[in-house]
């Protein structure tokens, strides 16, 4: 039985349950009466999907009071629930859906000749997408992150364009005052005939608007007026100067100039859109070692604080800004994933990213719908990671007692990755011999190459 509130995700659940052979009975937000009434009837397994973990909770919890011990399958987004579930309801599986589909994007993100990225322990697990036998690698966390280093360094020009408007005025306004004190250093020097340290001193005292050298008063007219010049600029660039600095202690800084937080110039990802899946999505990078970047419209957003947290530099915009967009160098990016949960704006990103960056690798998150799929056939998008049918074949599985590592597409079949590294296309699959004896398609060894075993 399926309780749901996502129609979309209930009904590929329903159908792929269907094709293995099984019953399916659906119900569509029902109340304590209706879940009651049905779970009086013989039920083998419950799955609840919704994309509303508090929906979620609440269906599990109370099919788990009218039904104790009943197989159960949940899906969540939030990890901390995710445990805390588990931990209450021993017979439920949890599948987190930001768990499901992450390894999906990893791939699309980092190397677009694997349908997934695993992450292990010790390394990564990828499934080759090309057609055939499957093909599972075992790659080093190190080769991913070094694929992008043969890519242009980066200039001083481009790492200002980066900054914030605060962040620009605090760097052009002490830029400015250092200049001027050089330039004060040197016209004690070589015009008033000032030993460098006094003219150093001299020039700090001017800077400070403390005072100016004695020696200034018998100075030609020329070093006046060039004098008088330069205490008015550093009168404007020490109040400019003081009102960054006192915004950058004291302000909600997503990104910081310098240091881990600071906005990565070459070589990263671009992540827009910063739910569950987009914080997961960069947590797993970081992890990875790939320098990241996200992008988030609402700075109200639970995950903003998170990302902080994790040293993840957050901008505040829409990712279908084009400036915004040049502002994070996508030229020189790895790759740009929008993984928002609106899947047009999601398509509005990528259309605007493929305008300002023709040849960049750009990674759509979708949920199967047919604006997506139109839009696909007019023109090249991006690589397109269907929620629905990943979820979906996850939720199946599950609630009929498989237990896939990972669940993904591979060009247009729906597959599987065990535990054992076997691999399973799961539009043959058996699930009934599958809970017998194990699946029967084994993967073959590595490929060359970075891979090793």
């Amino acid at each position: 039985m399926i309780v749901e509130d996502d129609e979309a995700l209930g009904r590929e659940v329903a159908e792929r349950i269907s094709r293995w052979g099984n019953t399916v009975h659906r119900l569509n937000r029902p109340d304590h009466d209706t879940l009651q009434r049905r779970l009086q009837q013989p039920v083998d397994g419950i799955a609840v999907v919704s994309r509303d973990d508090i929906v979620a909770l609440r269906y599990a919890l109370l099919t788990e009071h009218l039904k104790p011990g009943i197989r159960l399958v949940v899906t969540l987004f939030d990890r901390t629930v995710a445990d805390e579930v588990s931990r209450t309801v021993p017979n439920c599986s949890v599948l987190s859906i930001t768990d499901t589909i992450v390894p999906s994007l990893l791939a699309s993100c980092l190397d677009p000749r694997y349908a997934i990225l695993q992450p292990t322990g010790s390394g990564v697990v990828g499934v080759r997408r090309q057609d055939g036998p499957a093909m599972v690698d075992h790659l080093s966390r190190r080769a991913l992150a070094t694929v992008s280093r043969s890519r242009p360094r980066v200039d001083v020009m481009t790492w200002f364009r980066s900054l914030g408007i605060a962040a620009k005025a605090l760097v052009a306004s002490f830029t400015g005052l250092l200049v001027l004190l050089t330039l004060d250093i040197l016209l004690g020097v070589f015009v008033l005939h000032e030993h460098w340290y006094d003219a150093l001193w001299n020039a700090a005292r001017t800077l400070t608007t403390i005072g100016s050298s004695p020696a200034a008063e018998h100075g030609p007219a020329w070093y006046k007026l060039l004098s008088a010049l330069s205490m008015l600029a550093v009168l404007a660039l020490a109040a400019l100067f003081t009102a960054g600095l006192v915004d950058q202690l004291t302000g909600r800084r997503m990104t910081s100039i310098l240091g881990a937080r600071s906005i990565p110039r070459h070589g990263h990802v671009i992540v827009v859109g910063l739910g569950q899946v987009g914080l997961r999505l960069c947590a797993q990078l970081r992890t990875l070692g790939i320098k990241v970047v996200a992008v988030e419209r609402n700075p109200q957003a639970d995950c903003v604080p998170l990302a902080r947290s994790f040293a993840i530099p957050v901008v505040l915009g829409r990712g279908g800004d084009r400036f915004l967009l040049n502002r994070l160098c996508v030229q020189r990016a790895r790759a740009l994933a929008a993984v928002g949960s609106d899947g047009l704006e999601n398509i509005a990103v990528a259309v605007t990213t493929r305008a300002v960056a023709p040849q960049q690798r750009i990674v759509l998150r979708a949920g199967g719908d047919e604006v997506t799929a139109d839009s696909q056939s007019l023109f090249r998008i991006g690589a397109v990671c269907d929620v629905t049918r990943i979820v979906g074949a996850s939720v199946a599985a599950s609630v009929l007692g498989a237990r896939p590592l990972s669940v993904f597409m591979r060009e247009r079949h729906t597959c599987a990755l065990f535990p054992d590294e076997q691999v399973i296309d799961l539009g043959t699959w058996d699930a009934g011999h599958h809970r017998e004896s194990g699946p029967t398609e084994r993967s073959t060894g590595p490929a060359t190459g970075v891979s090793a075993r």
